[in-house]
């Protein structure tokens, strides 16, 4: 067994995922190993079926692994029960999805406040808010936003807890190319300032060219692994 090292966020070793099915078993993940350093930003590419949001939400602890482990420092998180891998998720993952799951009945601020108030050590909706540059936008209920607005609510609600890790699963593909570059730009911000580690699962293969390494995925295993020698910023990406 490896030992942990600190600048490490997760440890994967051999992680399977076997969905059953009447025509016979699917495997997602077929013994993927990798390595994610804490505070470096990556991008999963791949095509549907292909694993890489069957690894995230694993990574995530929304699903469990088949086989082999995950480790998130120097805990193995494949064996956690359900209250622990809740507790995990509430203490150390902001999740953001292509669906902005806003509640329409409230407002941005409020819409942030709902993880606010079950967090640790949170900041506040409306600073949360300020860093995805919808300080202003507070009062604002979703059907009043753009959708790129919405996304950078569902973006400040996942990042006002100071999370550890952000999972993003194709965090731009309902949006136009101007409102989806704003987005990254509120991902790439809060990865900076926070120190997170972010994941970002995304089928654009211009969105890679913000991260420090991409990742692609093939038939549910790792097909190669790209260490981004041209890192760009989002305004700079083509769509």
């Amino acid at each position: 067994m490896r030992q942990p090292r600190p600048e490490v966020c997760f440890t994967v070793e051999g992680l399977r995922k076997i969905y059953p099915s009447a025509g016979g078993d699917v495997a997602a993940l077929r013994g993927i190993d990798l390595e994610v350093r804490r505070g470096e930003l990556i991008v999963l590419l791949g095509p549907s079926g292909s694993g890489k949001s069957t690894l995230l939400n694993i990574l995530g602890g929304l699903d469990s692994a088949s086989g082999g482990r995950v480790m998130f420092g120097d805990r193995d998180i494949t064996g956690l029960s359900d209250r622990e891998l809740t507790a995990f998720r509430r203490a150390s993952v902001g999740f953001i999805f292509q669906f902005f799951n806003l509640m329409p009945s409230l407002t941005a601020r409020e819409n942030v406040a709902l993880i606010t108030e079950i967090a640790e050590h949170p900041m506040s909706p409306d600073e949360a808010l300020r860093k995805v540059g919808l300080g202003d936008r507070g009062d604002h209920f979703p059907a009043e936003l753009s959708g790129g607005e919405q996304q950078r609510v569902a973006v400040a609600r996942a990042v006002a807890k100071r999370p550890e890790i952000l999972l993003c699963d194709e965090p731009t593909g309902s949006l136009d190319s101007d409102s989806g570059r704003q987005v990254l730009q509120a991902l790439v911000d809060s990865t900076e300032t926070l120190g997170a580690t972010t994941l970002i699962v995304s089928h654009n293969t211009g969105i890679a060219r913000i991260a420090d390494r991409i990742i692609r995925f093939h038939d549910g295993a790792i097909k190669d692994i790209e260490i981004n020698a041209d890192k760009r910023r989002p305004a700079d990406i083509e769509w």
